[in-house]
């Protein structure tokens, strides 16, 4: 009996155990907190190169050789390690006499449960008598569109030669944090000068033209200021205990703004040619051509051998071969004359014997043909490409594409018509003409009227391409959309009257539209109803695009600059927006709601919570029902 009391007291006792387990009560969010460190913030005559830190919990390192940086530069990587509550940096490099030493951990050390970050630490110490404490900030933005950088060295020089950018390390150096943002600490007395690199090789210069660079042809003395702050200590999220002052050193300058940029530096070089069809031979080289090669054939006729055709910048060239004589072989011999980048990094023209060959393709016949069997083949027509859909945009000069160039074009076999009542009527003044740069695209251009419908004809025998195939008869209806399912917009750009371009873009942050500013004023005419954010660029050489810098020409790039909002186009509206483009800083100009670039958190904050629009104090005036065309 006894021990049955025992066995129920014991499955008794298990039961209330099981009925719940106490909470492992509220999230840490707290950040790890220094408790020791050797040598202590600030040491003087410091000459060991190990550096111990103990935390009050478990602690981790990430991204120790991206995130953590010291000053000076070090030429040898050191060795960061984490081990429970402790952090170690063995430094490699040999100690530099009276020198002050940082080592800027950015928010690299983290707890290991719940991974809060220890933002913005960095410990000092000294080899000499003093510590060097002046600073100065800003922001790194990208050039072209204002991303915040992450993970760039900002780095300065204390002699302002232009060359020592290109030849030797930085003296000091920083890493902007997740909001792009920079400080540069524990500096001397004295002048700089400031400049940000994305360090592929890591000796801390630019020695490689395809880095990511930043430069300001400014010299910043730093300074410090004693200023009032004040604390507010809170009893809970809605409640303040107190609130309490204290002086504080302010350092100088700390709104600088560097612009990086990528020089778009390619090595030219023949990459690869393709000869899918005889008729047809590609070349492909590294990077744009300021000429077309020069061909001389060595197997086949040198005269008007080809018809060529290539991309813009020439960094892609087709040649459809004339003579039956030539693309009947299956290969080809030659010499190509170009410009490629030889060991100096220097253009220099170059001979390149080269073998275009074409290999039949084995085509299987499903069935093999009876031997009595004479069908004649197929008539071959030239086939088209055509961008008529069966709706046009008003402002719209559509491509037809033919699939290999033409010999000859018969206009009189080139028909627009308009459907008027129930009959269609043939339109005057319309243009059927090649596309600039196109051996093979033309382009259909005419005045289209409102909500009208039109049919496209090209008779048979319209055109004939240059292997004397022609086109067969093709037809197309489309009709025009109306004005009033388009909105206008003009921007009234305060402080900038010419020389810019202004971009409606969309929420990837991609042009949709883009216009010329004009006295002041960028009129957009037809722009589908939706929501735009608004870009301008500084167009130095009016060239219509957004041109990049270079450091040895001391070149910066194109200014860009973001209304800070968006608009907001309805159809058949009419909207004047007003936008002082200086009015604020270019770190606070893009909207958040575009900027790729953001903390992790604050991305997961947006996909809890749908923020509301700040507006901007300059909101636009709109009218409706007016006639869209009044611009």
């Amino acid at each position: 009996m006894r021990n049955i009391l025992i066995v129920l007291l014991a499955i008794g006792i298990c039961a209330c155990a099981n009925i719940g387990r106490p909470g492992g009560g509220p999230k840490d969010e707290t950040p790890p907190v220094l408790k020791k460190a050797t040598p202590e913030s600030g040491t003087l005559n410091w000459d060991k190169t190990k550096v111990s830190l103990v935390f009050d919990e478990i602690v981790l390192v990430e991204n120790a050789s991206e995130k953590v940086v010291i000053s000076p530069p070090q030429k040898q990587m050191p060795r960061i390690t984490a081990q429970g509550k402790s952090v170690t940096v063995q430094l490699n490099d040999s100690l530099i006499p009276n020198t002050t030493y940082t080592i800027d951990f950015s928010d690299a050390i983290v707890d290991n449960n719940e991974k809060n970050k220890l933002l913005d630490f960095s410990v000092n110490f000294a080899t000499g008598d003093h510590i060097d404490t002046l600073e100065m900030g800003g922001v790194l933005l990208n050039a072209s569109n204002l991303e915040p950088i992450t993970n760039m060295l900002v780095g300065i020089y204390a002699n302002p030669d232009d060359t020592m950018f290109t030849k030797q390390p930085f003296l000091r150096i920083a890493l902007s944090d997740e909001y792009g943002r920079f400080t540069v600490r524990n500096m001397a007395e004295g002048s700089y000068r400031i400049f940000a690199l994305k360090d592929g090789n890591r000796n801390y210069f630019f020695d490689n033209a395809t880095e990511d660079i930043a430069f300001l042809d400014s010299i910043y003395t730093p300074t410090v200021e004693m200023k009032w702050h004040s604390d507010t200590l809170w009893v809970d999220s809605v409640t303040i205990d107190t609130i309490t002052t204290s002086l504080r050193p302010h350092f100088y300058p700390d709104n600088i703004v560097l612009r990086a940029f990528n020089e778009n530096y390619k090595a030219a070089y023949f990459e690869k040619y393709e000869r899918t069809d005889r008729r047809k031979v590609t070349l492909y080289f590294s990077a744009p051509q300021d000429s077309f090669p020069v061909i001389t054939p060595l197997n086949f006729d040198a005269d008007d051998w080809a018809v060529i055709e290539s991309s813009a910048t020439r960094d892609t060239i087709s040649y459809w071969l004339r003579d039956s004589m030539a693309y009947n072989k299956d290969t080809l011999r030659l010499v190509a004359s170009y410009y490629r980048t030889d060991t100096t990094q220097q253009l220099s023209l170059y001979n390149d014997t080269m073998t275009w060959n074409y290999r039949e393709k084995n085509v299987r016949r499903e069935k093999r043909k009876k031997d009595n069997d004479t069908l004649p083949p197929p008539i071959e027509f030239i086939n088209i490409d055509s961008k008529l859909g069966s709706m046009l945009d008003i402002y719209a000069s559509p491509a037809i594409t033919f699939a290999q160039p033409l010999a000859h074009l018969d206009t009189d076999a080139v028909h627009l018509d308009m459907h008027v009542d129930t009959t269609w009527v043939p339109v005057q003044g319309y243009t059927f003409a090649p596309d600039s740069g196109s051996t093979r695209v033309y382009r259909l251009y005419n005045k289209w009227k409102s909500g009208a419908e039109y049919r496209f004809t090209l008779d048979s025998v319209a055109a004939t391409g240059i292997y004397g195939i022609h086109t067969n008869k093709s037809s197309q209806t489309f009709k025009i959309k109306t004005v009033e399912e388009y909105s206008n917009l003009v921007v009234k750009t305060a402080g900038v009257q010419d020389h810019a371009f202004v971009e409606l873009i969309t929420d990837s942050d991609m042009p949709a539209y883009t216009v010329p500013v004009k006295k002041g004023r960028a009129v957009f005419r037809y722009i589908n109803p939706g929501t735009y954010y608004i870009r301008l660029c500084i167009d130095t050489n009016d060239n219509g695009k957004w041109d990049t810098g270079n450091y040895n020409e001391h070149r910066q790039p194109e200014e860009v600059y973001y209304y800070p909002g968006n608009v907001s186009l309805r159809a058949n509206w009419d909207i004047e927006q007003n936008w002082d483009v200086y009015a604020l800083p270019l770190d606070q100009q893009k909207p958040r709601e575009i900027v790729k670039n953001k903390p992790k958190e604050e991305k997961q904050t947006e996909e809890e919570v749908e923020e509301e629009q700040p507006m901007y104090s300059n909101q636009p005036t709109i009218s409706g029902g007016r006639n869209i065309r009044q611009y």
